[in-house]
């Protein structure tokens, strides 16, 4: 994993999520170098606080349409 691997961004929610997993895999198959380990870890822990910053505010966006558009629907008396 290079250097500048590292320092990108990824592009969306469920391509860090996929990333993620892989960096999991590579590492729980005990192949990778001390510094190769260290790189996976440190993007992993980026990746990881993307993903939560994601899911926090798709949470957020959440809670406010439930509070000003989610109301329940009026019952019709036939």
């Amino acid at each position: 994993m290079s250097q500048a691997a590292n320092d990108k961004p990824p592009q969306s929610f469920e391509a860090a999520l996929a990333e993620l997993e892989s960096i999991v895999q590579g590492m729980e198959a005990g192949k990778l170098s001390l510094e190769e380990s260290l790189a996976a870890y440190q993007r992993g822990a980026m990746l990881l606080k993307h993903c939560q910053g994601a899911l926090a505010a798709a949470e957020q966006k959440i809670q406010i349409l439930e509070a000003g558009q989610l109301q329940d629907l009026p019952r019709s008396e036939d």
